[in-house]
């Protein structure tokens, strides 16, 4: 199997440390939920991740990748699903911590709550459909341009991705007893909103 491996690792590093949409989803739910909230977030981005490494690994993500309409309609899309979380966040009211009674059904909806909002993050981001199909293929070689090659590497970057996640979550959530006193919560959701908004309204008006 013909994979540059060394430079796809190194690339992969720095690419997966730059802060964008992901980053600002498992901040939130860190901040929201604490350690387990950030990291099942980071496991809902990474699922997602995921599922665009299969398709690209078949062709699927090449069909988006050459229809301006496909990827225009998933682009609107992702942008509003953003633009609307980041709203959520301006707009509420930093709430009072559950009873403990209500941990374990909190825990459940928390969990769930996470993995689906950043498994829908990635699944409506389009231009990961485009990197995936781009970047991939730059690091294999020979005759490995197939379906085992891409997957390998699709699937190092998603564990690397989940790795950093949640390396980051754990980091924000150990500090969420004072993240989350209210005047410290209203400011970062507010900064988390406003950020959510601006990545929303970049990837509208982003070209590919």
């Amino acid at each position: 199997m013909g994979i540059d491996l060394a430079p796809f690792l190194l690339i992969s590093v720095l690419l997966i440390l730059i802060p964008g949409p992901d980053t600002a989803i498992v901040t939130k739910h860190a901040l929201l939920a604490g350690r387990r909230g950030g990291v099942f977030a980071a496991v809902g981005v990474s699922a997602g991740l995921a599922i665009w490494t299969v398709a690209a690994a078949v062709g699927v993500a090449a069909v988006l990748r050459a229809s301006a309409v496909a990827f225009l309609v998933l682009k609107i899309v992702g942008a509003i699903y953003l633009v609307w979380m980041g709203i959520q966040l301006l707009r509420a009211r930093t709430a009072a911590e559950p009873p403990a009674a209500e941990g374990a059904v909190s825990g459940r909806r928390v969990a769930r709550k996470a993995v689906r909002q950043g498994l829908l993050s990635d699944l409506s981001n389009p231009k990961i459909a485009v990197f995936f199909t781009s970047f991939l293929p730059q690091f294999v070689h020979g005759d490995s341009h197939g379906f085992a090659s891409l997957l390998v590497l699709g699937a190092i970057f998603c564990v690397l991705t989940l790795f950093w996640l949640v390396f980051y979550g754990n980091l924000i959530g150990h500090g969420s007893t004072v993240l989350r006193r209210p005047a410290v919560r209203r400011a970062l959701d507010r900064f988390t909103g406003v950020v959510l908004v601006a990545f929303g309204i970049r990837l509208a008006f982003e070209h590919r």
